[in-house]
């Protein structure tokens, strides 16, 4: 098997803090592979460690066939890192920017200038070029920092939460730039809180939480792993939504969730069939559904069922403390 990345025992501590508590990770070459987590939970730091910014405190951590301690300089010229904020000079322009990295990568100053623009047009901001980036949008910023990032296309790219704040558009564009590195080649690893993304990109996900990897598989596997189903009922009137839920729990046999649109019902189901039972019921008391679905749980559900605690909970928590300031 062709790894990117290999770690064993992986560990690093602040303190009294272990922030990374044994990692281990097997990460083929080619793809997406994402690290999901809340906050502290220990993706920043394992990223750093692997991106050589970090030393371990113990195991080990090969990056593309290169030791991360013994052969730092070998793994620093095949990768790039993109954090979770942007990095460049905010007083300089888009252009100018990306001009002062490819000088730094050992472009002339006409290449240099040939390969920022192309990489302002691929990622959409040409017409921005001469823009300084503190008048740049967030999702803009996003954008030229990634395309900062290859102004050599790296063999393998650490993505650390790039599309925390974005909107959903800016959201989608950063997707699409993270598919098109892929196809061109390039390995990438994603840390995210964002299950659906986690969901859209990810070959493989593997889910940290204090410091240690607790599942990893993909996302099939992962909802699998849950070891259940989950039917979603909505019903014409929003008055008789506990009523519904009463019904179809005790047939069910299952804990309802009520959805905070105020007319849909969520249930685990470990046997599919009863489902139709318990809908006929929900009938005849007079009961209305508008729809209804039945399928693996959803990432959200897997998230809880292995941390205890929603997706929505752990991305509002207090901001990451892996590493101190």
């Amino acid at each position: 098997m062709d790894l990117a990345i290999e770690t064993h025992g992986l560990v690093k501590t602040f303190g009294d803090n272990r922030a990374v508590d044994g990692v281990d990770l097997a990460i083929r070459a080619g793809g997406v592979y994402g690290v999901l987590g809340p906050n502290g939970a220990g993706k920043t730091t394992t990223i750093k460690m692997l991106a050589t910014l970090l030393v371990p405190d113990g195991g080990t951590a090969t990056v593309l066939g290169h030791d991360v301690v013994r052969e730092a300089p070998d793994v620093r010229a095949r990768v790039a890192m993109t954090g979770q904020f942007a990095s460049l000079d905010e007083d300089l322009t888009g252009l100018e920017n990306l001009v002062l990295l490819a000088r730094l990568y050992g472009y002339g100053k006409a290449a240099a200038k040939e390969r920022g623009m192309q990489l302002l047009e691929a990622f959409d901001l040409a017409e921005s070029a001469k823009k300084q980036v503190k008048a740049y949008s967030g999702g803009m910023r996003r954008r030229i920092d990634i395309a900062g990032s290859i102004v050599v296309r790296p063999d393998l790219m650490f993505l650390d939460e790039p599309t925390t704040g974005l909107d959903p558009r800016s959201r989608n564009q950063v997707w699409e730039i993270v598919r098109g590195l892929v196809g061109a080649g390039t390995t990438i690893l994603l840390t995210t809180q964002y299950l659906e993304e986690a969901d859209q990109l990810a070959d493989r996900i593997a889910v940290i939480d204090h410091g240690r990897v607790i599942a990893e598989g993909t996302s099939g596997e992962l909802k699998a792993s849950v070891g259940s189903g989950a039917v979603r009922v909505r019903v014409a009137d929003p008055g008789d939504r506990e009523e519904v839920a009463r019904l179809l729990a005790e047939t069910l046999a299952a804990e309802p969730v009520l959805e905070p649109d105020g007319t849909t019902v969520t249930l685990r189901v470990d046997d599919p069939t009863a489902v139709a039972g318990a809908l006929q019921r929900v009938g005849d008391r007079g009961l209305r559904v508008n729809e209804y679905s039945l399928g693996q749980p959803s990432l959200d559900e897997v998230f809880l069922a292995l941390t205890g605690r929603p997706a929505e909970e752990s991305a509002t928590e207090t901001q990451d403390q892996e590493v101190p300031a």
